[in-house]
C-alpha cells in the first residue's frame, strides 16, 4: 500500500468511531439527565430500563459476533454492515431523544423500544469496528496506529458533544430543552450517518484470514486456555466501569455538588479532547515498552486525576488540573486496550487454528454493555436512594451518591482494573504468535496457487 491508501484507511476507520461517538456519547453523558429532569421519567424507572436494555443488548452483541463470523460477502466480514447499519442507527438516535408529550406510562413504553431499537443498530455498526482490525492488517505497529486513530476520531466526536450539545440545545430549543435536544441530536445524527458511509467506502480486509464458515462451536472453542483474553474480559469490568459511573454522574456532580452547571460543557469537553494528546503519543511509547507496561502507567496517571478531583473539594482551578490529568491517563489507557484487543484474538487461533474475531469482539462488547448497564443502573438506584428530585436542592444522600457516582467508586475500580492487568502477559510472547501465524498464511497461499 502507498502512503495515500494507508492514510485512506486510517481515516476511515477513524470516521466509523467518530460517528458512533456522536450518537453514543449523548447516550452516555445525557440520555439519563433526559429522561429524568426533561421528560420526567423516576431516577429509578430509568435506572430499570438501562439495567435490561443494555443486558438484553449485550446478547444481541454475541449474536452480531455470530453473524460476523458467518458473513462471507464480497466486501468481507465486517465492512458490510458500515454500509447497512448507517441510516438505521441514524434514524432511531434521532427517535431517542423525541419522546412524546404523552402520559407516563406510553413515555416509558416509547423510551424502552427507542433505546433498545438504538442499541441494536449501535451493535450493528459498533462490533464490526472492532471485528475488522484483524483483517486490516496483521503488522502489530499498524494496528496500533489504526486504533490510535480511531481513538482519536472517537475523542473528537466525544469533544463535539461534550463542548456543543448544551450550548446548541439552548439555542436550537429557544427555551425548550425537549426540543432542543432533539434538533441538536437531528444534527449528529446525520454527521454519523454519512461517517459511516466514508467508512464503508475507504476501508478494506486486505488480511487473507479462515475463509470457510466458522461453526458457534468452533467459534467458542478458540476460548479454552486462552487465558489472555480471560484476563482481558474480566479486565473490561472494571477499566469501563470507572468510564461508565464518572460519565453518567458528570453532569449531576457539577449541576448540583457544586452548582456550577456552566462548568458541565467545560470539565466534559476536557475528558473528550485531552485524551486526544495520549492516544496520539501511544504508538510511540508503544514501541519502547511492552502494552501491558503502558496501561498501567496509564492508569496510574488517570487515578491521580480523580484523586486530585475528590480532594480538590470546590476548588475549580485545581478540579481543571485533576480533570486535565486524569483525561491524559484515560487516552493513553483507551488508546492501548484497542490496540491490545486484537492480540487475543490472534492468540486463540494461533492455539486452535480458527479465527474468530466476530465472536471474540462480540463477547467484548457484550461484557462492555453488562457494565455499562450495571453501572447505570446502580447510580441510578443510588439517586433514588438519596431521594434525588430533578430541579431543586439536593439532599446530603443524593449528594453523596453522586460524589460515590462520580469520584469513589471510579477510582476503587481502576485499582480493581490494575490488580487485573498485572496478570496479562501475552505480550510476552506474541511476536512468537504473529510470526507463526503470518508463516501459516504463506504456506496456505502457496498450497493454494501450487493446486
Amino acid at each position: 500500500m502507498n502512503s495515500s491508501s494507508i492514510w485512506r484507511q486510517r481515516i476511515g476507520y477513524g470516521a466509523a468511531d467518530l460517528a458512533c461517538n456522536l450518537v453514543w456519547q449523548m447516550i452516555g453523558l445525557y440520555l439519563m439527565f433526559y429522561y429524568t429532569d426533561v421528560v420526567g421519567l423516576a431516577a429509578v424507572q430509568v435506572s430499570l430500563l438501562f439495567l435490561l436494555t443494555r443486558i438484553l443488548d449485550g446478547v444481541t452483541d454475541v449474536l452480531m459476533g455470530i453473524l460476523i463470523d458467518k458473513t462471507n460477502s464480497k466486501w468481507g466480514k465486517s465492512r458490510p454492515y458500515f454500509l447497512w447499519g448507517a441510516v438505521p442507527f441514524a434514524i432511531l438516535g434521532i427517535l431517542a431523544f423525541y419522546v412524546p408529550d404523552v402520559g407516563p406510562t406510553t413515555k416509558l413504553v416509547y423510551a424502552y423500544m427507542t433505546y433498545m431499537g438504538l442499541s441494536m443498530a449501535y451493535t450493528m455498526v459498533n462490533i464490526p469496528l472492532a471485528s475488522i482490525l484483524p483483517s486490516l492488517t496483521s503488522d502489530p505497529q499498524e494496528r496500533t496506529i489504526l486504533a490510535t486513530v480511531r481513538i482519536i476520531f472517537s475523542f473528537i466526536g466525544a469533544t463535539a458533544v461534550s463542548v456543543l450539545t448544551m450550548p446548541m440545545v439552548n439555542t436550537l430549543g429557544g427555551g425548550s430543552q425537549a426540543t432542543g435536544f432533539f434538533w441538536t441530536m437531528v444534527i449528529f445524527s446525520i454527521i454519523a450517518c454519512f461517517s459511516f458511509f466514508f467508512t464503508f467506502k475507504n476501508v478494506e480486509e486486505k488480511v487473507k484470514m479462515q475463509v470457510e464458515k466458522v461453526t458457534v462451536k468452533q467459534a467458542f472453542s478458540t476460548l479454552k486456555g486462552n487465558k489472555p483474553y480471560y484476563i482481558f474480559a474480566l479486565n473490561i469490568f472494571f477499566m469501563w466501569g470507572s468510564y461508565f459511573f464518572q460519565q453518567g454522574a458528570l453532569v449531576y456532580y457539577f449541576t448540583y455538588n457544586l452548582n456550577r452547571p456552566d462548568l458541565v460543557a467545560i470539565v466534559a469537553g476536557i475528558g473528550s479532547f485531552v485524551p486526544i494528546v495520549g492516544t496520539f503519543l501511544t504508538p510511540f511509547i508503544a514501541k519502547r515498552m511492552m502494552k501491558r507496561t503502558l496501561f498501567m502507567i496509564s492508569s496510574v496517571v488517570n487515578l491521580l486525576g480523580i484523586l486530585i478531583i475528590l480532594l480538590a473539594n470546590a476548588v475549580i482551578p485545581i478540579i481543571i488540573v485533576g480533570a486535565v490529568i486524569a483525561a491524559i491517563g484515560y487516552g493513553t489507557r483507551q488508546s492501548i486496550y484497542f490496540s491490545m484487543q486484537a492480540d487475543p484474538v490472534d492468540y486463540g487461533e494461533w492455539k486452535t487454528g480458527i479465527n474468530a474475531a466476530g465472536i471474540l469482539s462480540a463477547l467484548n462488547g457484550f461484557l462492555g454493555k453488562v457494565t455499562m448497564a450495571v453501572a447505570g443502573a446502580l447510580f441510578g438506584l443510588m439517586l433514588d436512594w438519596g431521594q434525588y428530585v430533578p430541579n431543586t436542592t439536593q439532599t446530603n444522600d443524593a449528594l453523596f451518591a453522586i460524589k460515590l457516582g462520580y469520584l469513589i467508586i471510579p477510582a476503587v475500580l481502576v485499582i480493581l482494573s490494575m490488580i487485573t492487568m498485572s496478570f496479562y502477559n501475552l505480550d510476552k510472547i506474541y511476536p512468537k504468535i504473529r510470526a507463526d501465524l503470518d508463516a501459516r498464511y504463506t504456506n496456505n497461499n502457496s498450497g493454494q496457487e501450487l493446486a
